[in-house]
């Protein structure tokens, strides 16, 4: 050991502050010290303190564990986390200074500058500061950041496709059957129906035959001739009856797709497809003019739009030779209106009529309008001639039930004995000597029948509207629902 060493002396190098010890003239920064005067050594304790051990106490070990558990369960429960950057520099915490004495972390940036502290001394006491976030505190900060970042997790969106539209209206759709006839209708509450007045007649009770085959028995509760709307009630309803939702006809729009569901020609569940070829206002009362195809058996069936809500109730569709895809359904309102106990009291005369008067307005060739009057005129001729006999019929009918059948007839619109057609009206018996008077009875209600329905073909031919021939046949009773559907 030379003198200098002995007497406790070495240099304080100035760029770094550690303390060099002869014969060295070299800091460990790489500086020379070899012109810096010998100062007296600060003499080391007898113990002196091992470096600090790269081993966490057991406090700091839990902590550890309890962050690493809290944020695999985090990792699994939120895959979206893994990808989010805020994360992970939310958990890290603030690297601090690295000084001599200390273990300096891969990720801590350099600290050229910070002074050196000799070992063995105390550090210097740092400012109070307030505590920082715990480790729980760190992680749930870093979930509530990630679920922030993460877009909402939402099903993808499609649009219900026609099929499956109709599959949920169909078994709303129903049949309703009278004495006179057959028609179409729908549930849009388990006791409550719609459907046409045309399709009810003068009954006061109807079948209902439901897809599944089913038969209910419904109540005539309101009917609105002026609006050709008739409201069904049932009586003991089944509460899982499906039903329509109404939507609105006045706001249908022009190439908007609908679709038609009914009982045409007694096929039930049949479907036609089409779009809002017009909405028109006549005379108070809003028809959705539509091309899908409305044939008999439509009648009171619900037009409904892409959504499945009910805009319309099919009433006629028109059919002539230079009229092709001409259909109307009563707007869906005047229903809500009906069914809220509102009539309307400036409407004159029924859908057909007003539709009627409507289109006799339009612009038409001469030959084509004159051959049109010509055939309701002969129309009308056929239709009066028909009603004498229909009214010759009435008495005998009279007679006949007075004398010879013994029973009940069921109610039927118009003449009581169009309930000869339907074999369900007629609940009685007829005794052996009185079977030569009812067939007589029979034959001549079926000359009447077929000679009605022989000048309606022939006004058809001749293009004569629709609402002129129903009008007619209401004129002189002869209104049998199953001559026009």
């Amino acid at each position: 050991m030379t003198d200098v060493e002995a007497a406790g002396l070495n240099r304080v190098c100035p760029a770094c502050g550690r303390r060099v010890r002869p014969p060295a003239l070299e800091c460990r920064c790489g500086r020379t010290v070899e012109d810096v005067p010998l100062t007296a050594a600060v003499r080391r304790p007898a113990f002196v303190p091992s470096p600090p051990s790269r081993t966490l106490p057991i406090g700091g070990t839990v902590a550890l564990a309890l962050v690493v558990v809290l944020g695999g369960l985090y990792w699994i429960t939120h895959p979206a986390s893994r990808l989010a950057p805020s994360a992970v520099s939310a958990v890290r915490p603030p690297s601090a200074p690295a000084t001599r004495g200390t273990v300096a972390t891969a990720g801590d940036p350099p600290q050229a500058d910070a002074p050196a502290v000799p070992v063995g001394e105390p550090a210097p006491a740092a400012p109070a500061e307030s505590p920082g976030p715990t480790a729980l505190e760190r992680v749930m900060a870093a979930a509530a950041a990630s679920k922030a970042a993460a877009p909402p997790a939402t099903a993808p969106s499609t649009p219900a496709g026609l099929e499956d539209i109709i599959d949920r209206a169909l078994p709303a759709v129903v049949r309703i059957q009278t004495a006179g006839g057959f028609g179409s209708g729908f549930f849009i509450a388990p006791d409550t129906l719609l459907t046409n007045v045309h399709v009810v007649g003068g009954n006061s009770t109807v079948s209902i035959r439901r897809p599944d085959g089913t038969m209910l028995t419904g109540r005539v509760d309101v009917t609105a001739p002026e609006l050709d709307i008739a409201i069904v009630r049932i009586g003991n309803p089944d509460p899982n009856q499906a039903s329509l939702t109404l939507g609105s006809g006045a706001r249908a729009r022009a190439g908007q797709e609908v679709t038609a569901l009914g009982t045409p020609l007694g096929l039930q569940n049949t479907v036609t497809r089409g779009i809002v070829s017009a909405v028109r206002d006549i005379g108070g009362l809003t028809l959705v003019q539509t091309d899908a195809a409305i044939n008999p058996g439509n009648s009171g069936g619900p037009l409904i739009d892409r959504a499945g809500l009910v805009i319309g109730i099919t009433t006629l569709g028109v059919k002539s030779a230079d009229a092709q895809g001409l259909s109307f359904a009563v707007a869906i309102e005047h229903a809500q209106a009906l069914l809220a106990g509102k009539r309307s009291a400036d409407q004159k005369g029924t859908p057909l009529s007003m539709l009627n008067q409507a289109m006799s307005g339009r612009a038409a060739p001469p030959a084509a309008s004159a051959a049109r009057d010509r055939g309701a005129r002969s129309y009308e001729e056929a239709i009066a001639a028909q009603a004498q006999r229909a009214d010759v019929l009435d008495e005998r009918w009279r007679a006949f039930k007075r004398i010879c059948y013994q029973g009940r007839v069921a109610d039927v619109p118009g003449r009581e004995w169009f309930a000869l057609w339907d074999p369900k009206a007629m609940q009685g018996t007829v005794p052996a000597g009185c079977a030569s008077a009812f067939a007589e009875i029979l034959r001549a209600a079926d000359t009447i029948r077929d000679r009605v329905a022989a000048a309606g073909e022939s006004a058809r031919e001749a293009d004569v509207y629709p609402g002129v021939r129903r009008d007619l046949l209401q004129r002189y009773r002869l209104n049998y629902p199953g001559w026009d559907r």
